[in-house]
Parts: structure tokens; sequence; C-alpha cells
């Protein structure tokens, strides 16, 4: 989509577009800054006219500018930091011509001629570099003064459907013509281009089984929560570029609904990314250790006047489209596992955020969150999560996609009930026992909010195949008071991160303390643990605790030996998991919601959340990362009421509920 503009704003911007393009000519012949700068300029302007990904790619890294560790070892830790951050601030260049924001290229050529021009009046002055605060301030202001665009721009295009420029790609291109991929602007490498392969390969009914059960997940969704969808107008599909013919489909079932699809882009602009998530549509993640490096980029402008002014253009921005957003019905989200794992090296040549920062970001989240839910009711809106392999998961890519599809249909009413019978028995305790076996140390009680009346009430919620695909887990806000004890696993990736022997011990249902084995310094342990899992809070509470009953997806995962490289999604259905952050239920505690029999859910608030009635000060989290134990490395689990009586849940890794033996047939057959 071309910017929208007038056509005299429109001629300016081609103005000052080609008149940046022929600066960037003249500096490679130029050579008037001092080497090596004078190279990094070179190359940048370079990159610039003619981008390409290659720049990112892992064989090059090493020798590249976007590597923080290269440039300031080339540059020295004062200008190398700023310059690796404006050189993966351009990457931005390709997606921006290619959907042919005009706006959004001219600003990026502009603000490195500023920086370029900068160096070369130094040069001028005899003074051999600018200052380094002189480089600081242009790349700050860059930030700053443009988030009235590339803020206020991400704010609508996830409400407004006339940002149509990848539902056009999907809608009107041949599919079974794998160059359209290239018209997103994306990395598309070669598991990208199989994976679109093999969906166009598949049968039409298969295909619009996968969307009915992704769409029909997200229609249940408001159903089972009370929620009305008539009167909703558009929902928001973030998905992984491959997958469009399912995509399509769901397009066109959710016009059924009377829903129009945003579909946008992963954030490239620094006021806009969020560490390493991809919170959009996005190809092939081309160099998951440059994401890492460049994860706290924000370091370089998060301030007091930086949070406020991008609070004041969210706020502008939501009044502008608050009638779009309040017909907006959330997120459908499709989700991809199998990729090769990934476990970052941190290096001090990357930006952090300073400890005052981090409780800006903190400051920054939970506000922004909380205008969120002014426009676009909590109460109001809902979503889905689906979750298939890659072909990078191995020789067996398509025996394990087809097994995917199969737990993503389990039986619904079959998983309902024997669910139902955990709950039973769980509720005849006030508090839950859940232990490790072997070398795996957790050793944790979590305390289960009281139950007037279990006639009409419940405290569990019986989690089928709606929001959340596929089916399998029951789950509650816990008590957390008296909630004490230690959550291990041995191994597990949250956020595509890879953590070894993670551990957390808790008091009174909140992390006293932390920590892994991934690095050899304890210090730098817990500093990834916080930056990437306590989210920069010093502490969090236990949001959730959950029994995860998909034996299937977790006997499947054994039988190919790729359970380190399940998403979370799935991962949470295979043992119990434990989440750290915001209840399930957050900004919506007050919507009431029953179970499958009828009970109503009253375990919705903890000692922390109620505080939302009577402080105006209370904020949320903003985080909710499950921990999953698998269940071989899972002892008991016993529910215990106040007089010591025990009921036990699961055994030796075996669910004991009279009427739960099904479960234990895919573990058996491991």
């Amino acid at each position: 989509m071309l910017d929208s503009c007038s056509s005299e704003m429109m001629e300016s911007l081609v103005e000052r577009h080609e008149l940046a393009k022929g600066r960037l000519e003249e500096i490679s012949s130029e050579n008037i800054i001092r080497e090596p700068f004078n190279k990094y300029f070179c190359d940048m302007a370079g990159f610039l006219r003619n981008p390409a990904y290659d720049i990112a790619l892992p064989e090059k890294y090493d020798t590249s500018w976007l590597n923080p560790v290269y440039a300031v070892s080339q540059l020295g830790r004062g200008y190398g930091r700023p310059l690796s951050f404006l050189a993966y601030e351009l990457l931005g260049v390709i997606a921006y011509g290619v959907e042919g924001k005009l706006f959004d290229v001219v600003i990026l050529e502009e603000v490195f001629l500023e920086v370029y021009g900068a160096f070369a009046a130094a040069e001028n002055d005899d003074k051999a570099l600018p200052e380094e605060d002189a480089v600081h301030s242009i790349l700050y202001s860059f930030v700053s003064d443009y988030t009235d665009h590339t803020v206020a721009d991400r704010v609508r295009e996830q409400v407004d459907a006339s940002y149509d420029f990848a539902r056009k790609i999907i809608m009107e291109s041949d599919l079974n013509d794998l160059s359209y991929l290239d018209k997103f602007g994306e990395y598309i490498d070669d598991d990208v281009r199989k994976i679109a392969d093999f969906l166009n390969h598949m049968d039409e009914k298969e295909i619009q089984s996968m969307a009915d059960t992704f769409t029909e997940g997200y229609r249940i969704g408001f159903l089972n929560t009370g929620k009305d969808l008539s009167k909703k107008k558009t929902v928001s599909i973030r998905y992984p570029l491959g997958f469009e013919r399912v995509v399509k489909a769901s397009i066109l079932n959710f016009k059924k609904m009377g829903l129009d699809t945003t579909i946008y882009r992963r954030a490239y602009h620094a006021a806009t990314r969020a560490g390493m998530s991809l919170n959009g549509f996005f190809g092939a993640r081309i160099n998951k250790q440059l994401e890492f490096d460049h994860r706290e980029d924000s370091a370089l402008f998060l301030d007091k006047a930086y949070v406020m002014r991008k609070l004041e253009v969210m706020h502008t921005a939501y009044e502008e489209l608050k009638d779009k957003a309040r017909v907006f019905a959330g997120p459908a989200v499709m989700e991809i596992f199998g990729e090769t794992p990934f476990l970052p090296v941190s290096h001090d040549e990357s930006y952090a955020l300073s400890s005052e920062q981090q409780k800006l970001a903190i400051e920054l989240s939970s506000k922004a969150g909380t205008m969120t839910n002014q426009y676009i009711p909590g109460d109001e809106r809902s979503f889905t999560i689906i979750s298939y392999p890659v072909p990078a998961i191995g020789d067996n890519f398509k025996e394990i996609f087809a097994e995917t599809v199969k737990l993503n249909t389990l039986d619904y009413e079959k998983y309902k009930t024997m669910q139902q019978h955990i709950i039973d028995v769980l509720e005849m305790g006030t508090k839950v026992e859940i232990k490790g076996k072997g070398s795996n140390k957790t050793d944790i009680t979590v305390c289960l909010h009281e139950l007037p009346d279990k006639k009409t009430q419940t405290v569990f919620e019986n989690c089928v195949a709606d929001v959340n695909i596929p089916v399998g887990e029951v789950f509650t806000s816990p008590r957390l008071t008296g909630t004490d004890g230690t959550l291990f696993v041995s191994e597990v990736y949250l956020n595509g991160l890879r953590y070894e022997n993670l551990e957390f011990v808790f008091e009174n249902g909140f992390v006293k303390d932390y920590n892994c084995t991934n690095f050899p310094n304890e210090a730098e342990n817990m500093k990834y643990i916080k930056d990437n899992i306590l989210h920069h809070h010093d502490s969090l509470p236990l949001g959730e605790f959950a029994i995860g009953t998909n034996t299937t997806a977790y006997a499947m995962a054994k039988r190919y030996d790729i359970f380190s490289r399940l998403e979370i999604l799935i991962a949470e259905k295979t043992g119990p998991h434990f989440a750290l952050g915001d209840t399930c239920y957050d900004r919506a505690e007050d919507v009431t919601v029953f179970n499958p029999d009828g009970r109503e859910i009253i375990a919705k608030d903890n000692e922390y959340t109620i505080k939302r009635k009577s402080d105006t000060d209370f904020t949320y989290f903003e985080c909710h990362t499950d921990v999953t134990i698998p269940y071989d490395e899972l002892d008991t689990i016993t529910a215990i009421d106040d007089e010591g009586n025990r009921y036990p849940i699961i055994s030796d890794g075996r669910f004991v509920v009279e009427g739960t033996e099904e479960l234990n047939i895919p573990l058996a057959d491991i």
C-alpha cells in the first residue's frame, strides 16, 4: 500500500528520495572520512542503494556492521554500538520498499545521511570525529520524532482492514507459483518455500479442514466466554509465510462470520519492536543471534520523555481509530515449530537496558496495555492460536505434520469428560503438591482458591480446543499465599530461547530466587532469565497452574525426538505447567465463564490482581510465560485437603484418576 498522503506530499517524498539516492551514490567516491568509519558508510550506502537480506546471513555475521561485537571492535564502543543499531534499523528498507511505504524508506535514508554528515563535518572542522553524544542525539531524535508515524501506523494497521498489502497478495496471487512469496519483502529461505510447496500438494479438503479448525476455534472462544462476536468487524491473522493456502481459506471463513481480516507485518522500526517477538506476518528468521544481539536496542533511546511521547502518540492514534478499534475482535495466530534450536551467546557489546530503563520499560508496557484495553476491551475480544511443524524439523516432517493435524482435531468430548474427572479429584483438596522424578528437583505446593459451592462453582477451567489449540489441559489461577517450593526443568525452550536446568523458587506465590546453567557465570544466567522470562521485573507471581493431558502430543514428541522443538502451545499440554506473570484472565476477570458442566469458574483473580478494584495505581505485568515439566521428569501430582488427606492425580508420571486410563495409552506406546 502506498503512503496515504496528498499528491503534494507524495511529490515531496519522491523528491527527497531522489535527492537521498543521489547523495548515497556520491558517498562511495568521496573518501572524506577516515577509516574504518569510511568503510562503514560506504558499505551501508551500498546496501541502501541495493538492499538485500544477504548482509544478515549467519556466515557473514562475524564481519558485519549489523554485529555489535564487530562494530565495536572496529569503531570503538561509543560509535560501534549506535552505528550497529543504525545498520539494523536500515534493514527495514527492504520491506518498506516492497510495500510501497516511501515515507519509511525516506526517513531511514535521511537519518543515515544525517549521521554521515556529522562525521563529514567533523573532518572538515579538523575535529577528527563528531562527539559521541552528537551521534546518539541524531538517532534518539530520529526514533522519538517519528513515533507519530511509526507507532501510529502500527496501531492503524492492526485494526484498519484497508491496509491490505498482504491480504491482496494472498487472495490475488497464483499460490501454485511460489514466486508469490517474494512479493512480501521478507527473507524467504528453502524451508518457507518447502512448506508452501507441501501445502500446494495437499487436497483442498485437507486445507479447508485446517482452516476450519483454526477459525472455528476462534468462534467457539467467543461463544464459551459469553462474548458477542456479532458486534465485531475485523480480526487480525498473524502467521509465518508459507501457509498462504490455509490463510486464504481462513480469510474466507472469517468473511462468512462477518469479519474482515487485517494482516500486518512484523515490526522493523525500533519504536515498535519488542525484543525477539515476531508480532505479525513474517518470513524466515535469517539470523536469531542478530535478533538476540539487538533485542534491547531501546536502551539507546528509552527515557522518561520517550515513554511520554510514545504513549501520547498511541492515545492520539487510538482516538482517531476508536470506532475501528471497538469492533476489532482480536488476533488469530498461527505459529510454527521445528526450527533448528537456538542457544544464544551474550555479548557485552550489545545494548542492554539499565536498571532505570528496565523500570521505564515495565511502565511503558503496562500503560500501553491499559490504553489498548480501553479502546479494545479485553472483556469483549478473544483470540485463537494453532501451531504446525516446518520442514526443518527433519526427515520425518510429513509424518509429524500429519500427526499434528490429528492433534489439532482430537475428540473434544472425550477430553472434556476425562478432564472433568481430574478436576473433580483436584477440588477434593485445598492445595496441590507437584514433585519431580530423578534429577528433576521440582517440589512445590500450589494453593487453590476457596470453593464455597461445589455444585455451582469450580476453580479449574476444563480447557478443550477453542482459543488454545490443541486440546488438553485443566488450569487455575492459584492462591498466592502458601504457594511455596521449587520449580525445575532440565531443558526448555521459551520464546525461541533455550534454558538449561531452569529453576525457580517461590515464596507465597512470588518468585524468590531463580537460576539456570546456560552460561558459566551465575550473574549472566540470572540476567538471561530476568530479561527474557521475568521481562525485567524483580519478581513475578505464579499466574497459572495447569495439568496438561495431551499425552498423544507427548508421545509424538518422544517418538520423533522433537520435544525440545515443540512450540509452547503444544508443549504446555504435555505435562504440568506453571505460568509466571499475569493470570489467563487478565483484563477479563469480571466476565462470567462456565465450564462445560455448567459450573462457574471463580478462580480468576489472585491476591495481587484483586487490587485492581481498589488501587488506582494497579498495573498488570504484561507477560505470561509457561514452564512445563514433561511427563518423564514428573513423579507425582497430588491434591491434599486441610486434614492432610491425599488424592493422587498422577503417580510415577501416569494418570491414576478413575476414568482417565485412556490418557496413559500413548505413554505406554513410547
